[in-house]
């Protein structure tokens, strides 16, 4: 299971020398094992400037180590330096491979950025089912239960006087519990997601109470909510990941539409953002990106000072900052989602939006 950790390590690890990364979509779908092994060396094979060690550390691991389980593999292999990891993923990636002097993440940034840690509540009156899970995979599970929603039928009043009964009495009952177990499910959801480190939250049920319960939750919750769906409360986890999924994508689309258009709309206003790859280069190199936002499977060569690392998609005999020759590298977006990272600030993928891919497929909202 890939989580933030390992990340960090892919981000500090730092070779000295070319090293292999390899993204490789296993989706029993799409074939046998013996078939993605083909593609695999087909994949391979096609790469120039690699070690052979590299390669054949990852085939040996696909022919005799990989248990054929989840959908994706990651790989990162440098034997010179005797280093090598693979993560098995639980949702689909496309395939490709590079070589460079360091491990391949812009495709890792994506994946934690839109499978990576949310937290699911199934609720009714009496209780909630609380599910966590993280590219894919269900993590954890608990569950809580209230006193029973009792409801009586019509016309069982009771004709003593001061004595608590009839249609209203027991309407009201039934609701102060339905209120109490509301209260208590939102309570320990709220700390069931503070446990699991969740960073969104979806909420299933019918609207009356999805409403409620969302509504009982702390308020830091409540603005992690990205979406609700109806789901019965016997439902099973894995058709509880699938609708959670799909809700999560169909928000995702919302949510970067809005943020490429006020990104597109900041930047000609002159305000803290810029569009294009060269200007935000020069944003990374100051340090001033709050969020890096690029299109999916974006890559540009560019040219890299040997001194003070300035990275610039224009070729230069020399570095305007302190002077020192150029370096041409592959790939200047990877450079700068490594740097964005490493300074702790966010990275969006975007997908398929035409408004990016005309301005340029990349940009970034600025700290100042």
């Amino acid at each position: 299971m890939l989580t933030e950790r390992d990340l960090r390590e892919l981000l500090d690890f730092r070779p000295g020398r070319p090293m292999l990364s390899a993204y490789f979509g296993v989706d029993p779908a799409g074939g046998s094992a013996d078939t993605h092994k083909l593609r695999l060396r087909q994949l391979l094979k096609d790469l120039e400037g690699g070690d052979p060690a590299d390669t054949q550390a990852i085939e040996r691991f696909v022919d005799y180590e990989y248990d054929w389980s989840g959908r994706s593999l990651a790989l990162f292999s440098c034997q010179p330096k005797k280093f090598f990891r693979a993560y098995s993923i639980a949702v689909p990636l496309r395939s490709r491979a590079r070589v460079m002097d360091r491990p391949y993440v812009k495709p890792l940034a994506d994946l934690l950025d839109r499978y990576g840690g949310y937290g699911v509540a199934l609720v009714d009156k009496q209780g909630a089912r609380l599910f966590s899970f993280h590219l894919g995979e269900l993590q954890e599970q608990e569950g809580t239960l209230g006193e029973v929603v009792r409801k009586t039928k019509r016309g069982g009043a009771s004709s003593f006087p001061g004595r608590r009964g009839g249609t209203a009495g027991q309407t009201r009952y039934a609701e102060e519990v339905a209120d109490r177990n509301l209260k208590e499910s939102a309570r320990f959801a709220a700390s069931f997601f503070k446990d699991n480190r969740v960073r969104r939250v979806l909420i299933g049920g019918t609207d009356e109470n999805v409403a409620q319960f969302r509504s009982l939750l702390p308020k830091t919750w409540q603005s992690l909510v990205v979406g609700s769906f109806p789901m019965d409360m016997n439902a099973g986890h894995t058709q509880v990941l699938e609708r959670a999924t799909a809700t999560v994508a169909a928000r995702e689309r919302e949510r970067e539409a809005h943020l490429v258009q006020s990104l597109i709309t900041a930047a000609a206003k002159g305000r803290e953002a810029v569009v294009g790859l060269d200007d935000t280069l020069g944003a990374v190199h100051d340090g001033r990106i709050q969020m890096l936002v690029l299109s999916e499977g974006f890559r540009a060569p560019g040219y890299r000072c040997g001194g003070c690392q300035f990275v610039t998609s224009e070729k230069q005999e020399r570095c305007p900052f302190c002077g020192q020759p150029f370096e041409k590298i592959d790939d200047a977006v990877e450079l700068a989602v490594r740097r964005v990272i490493t300074a702790g600030s966010e990275v969006e993928v975007v997908h398929g939006d035409e408004h990016l891919e005309r301005a340029g497929r990349i940009g970034a909202m600025l700290r100042y």
